[in-house]
C-alpha cells in the first residue's frame, strides 16, 4: 500500500513529531510503499527567515535518517525539490470551492491564536492535497487536527475525477487514537506554534528544563493522583509497554509520589531513549553535502513517480497542447 506523510521543518522537531508521525513512518517502510517528505513549502506559512528554514530542513532530514529512515527502502525527499507539486496545486485550486477552505478548522484556530492571516495559510489544504494526490497515495497517517485536510483532499479529488475521469486515487486518513495528540508541557497539543514542546536531540540541561516545566496540579505528595489527567503521565506512557504503564499508574494511585520525582524519571527516560541515535545525527549534519546527495536521490524518485500523474493532469486539462 502506498502511504504518504510529511513533516514541517519549522523549528526543532519534538516528541509530538516523533510519536505522532516519525516513529510510524519508519516502521511503515518495512512492509509498505512509503513516501515521506520534509514539507518546507508548508513551513513557509510560519517561517520567514530563509536561513532558519534551510537549516531546519537539513536538521529535520538528519533526524529522520538518524532515527532509522532508510532512503533505499522508501522515497524520502524535500518538498521544494519536486516542483511538480506546485503545478498540481494550481490545477487543483481551480476545483476547490472557497467554502471548503473557509470551513477548515486549522486556519481558524491559527488565526484565533494570533497568527497573521495570509493566502498561504488559507490555501494550505490545497497544497497538502497536491502532496497527497500527486503520488496516488492510498493512506495518509495524520493527527486528529489534520483529518479534515485529508477529507478536503478527498473532496477535491472526487470533484476533479468527476470532471476529467479517474485520475486520482481517493486517499484514506489513518489516525492512531493512542498517539494522535501528544500533550505539550502546558497540556495543549504539543506544537511549535504553542511553544510547549519537548525537543528531540538537545543537551541534557535544556531537556531537563523543558520537562520540569510540565504543568501539573497542586495535589500533595502524599495524596493519590489521577494519571489520566496528568500531563506527565500522558507523555511518559508513550515510552512504556502496557505492564510498565500499569506499574506507573499504580504508583500514582497509591500516593506518596511527587510530580518532581516522576518528572526526573521522565527526563532520564527521554534522554536514554534518544542517546543511541544522537551520534548518527551528528555524523549526518557534519557532512551536509552528503546529506543533500541523499535528499537529491530521493527527489529523483519522487519526481519520477509524480510525473506520471502530472502527465495525465496536463493532458486532461489541456495544458499539454
Amino acid at each position: 500500500m502506498r502511504i504518504l506523510s510529511g513533516i514541517q521543518p519549522s523549528g526543532n522537531l519534538h516528541l509530538g513529531n516523533y510519536f505522532g508521525m516519525m516513529k510510524k513512518m519508519i516502521a511503515y517502510q518495512k512492509n509498505e510503499d512509503l513516501f515521506c517528505f520534509i514539507a518546507n513549502y508548508h513551513a513557509m506559512t510560519s517561517v520567514s527567515d530563509g536561513k532558519a528554514l534551510a537549516r531546519g530542513t537539513l536538521e529535520a532530514a538528519a533526524n529522520f535518517l538518524a532515527l532509522g529512515m532508510d532512503p533505499e527502502r522508501s522515497t524520502f525527499w524535500v518538498q521544494s525539490d519536486v516542483p511538480e507539486v506546485q503545478e498540481l496545486t494550481w490545477a487543483l485550486s481551480n476545483f476547490t470551492p472557497m467554502g471548503l477552505l473557509e470551513r477548515c478548522h486549522s486556519y481558524k484556530d491559527k488565526i484565533a491564536k494570533g497568527i497573521a492571516p495570509n493566502h498561504g495559510l488559507f490555501a494550505y489544504p490545497v497544497l497538502m492535497t497536491a502532496d497527497i494526490l500527486l503520488f496516488q497515495s492510498e493512506k495518509v497517517p495524520v493527527g486528529k487536527d489534520q483529518k479534515q485536510h485529508v477529507e478536503v483532499a478527498r473532496d477535491i479529488a472526487l470533484k476533479f475525477n468527476h470532471h476529467y475521469g479517474d485520475i486520482f486515487t481517493i486517499p484514506e486518513p489513518e489516525i492512531d487514537d493512542e498517539v494522535a495528540t501528544v500533550p505539550g508541557i502546558d497540556g495543549q497539543k504539543m506544537s511549535k506554534s504553542y511553544g510547549n514542546t519537548i525537543d528531540l536531540f538537545q543537551e541534557d540541561k535544556a531537556l531537563r528544563k523543558q520537562i520540569m516545566r510540565i504543568v501539573t496540579d497542586s495535589t500533595p505528595v502524599e495524596a493519590p493522583k489521577n494519571p489520566d489527567t496528568c500531563n506527565v503521565f500522558q507523555i511518559y506512557r508513550l515510552f512504556l509497554d502496557k505492564e510498565q504503564q500499569q506499574g506507573l499508574r499504580d504508583r500514582y494511585e497509591a500516593g506518596g509520589m511527587g510530580y518532581g520525582e516522576v518528572k526526573q524519571e521522565l527526563f532520564e527516560t527521554v534522554r536514554d531513549f534518544f542517546a543511541p541515535y544522537a551520534e548518527r545525527r551528528r555524523e549526518l549534519l557534519a557532512d551536509p553535502d552528503g546529506l543533500r546527495a541523499i535528499l537529491a536521490r530521493g527527489a529523483e524518485k519522487a519526481r519520477a513517480a509524480g510525473a506520471k500523474t502530472l502527465r495525465k493532469v496536463r493532458k486532461k486539462t489541456g495544458l499539454a497542447y
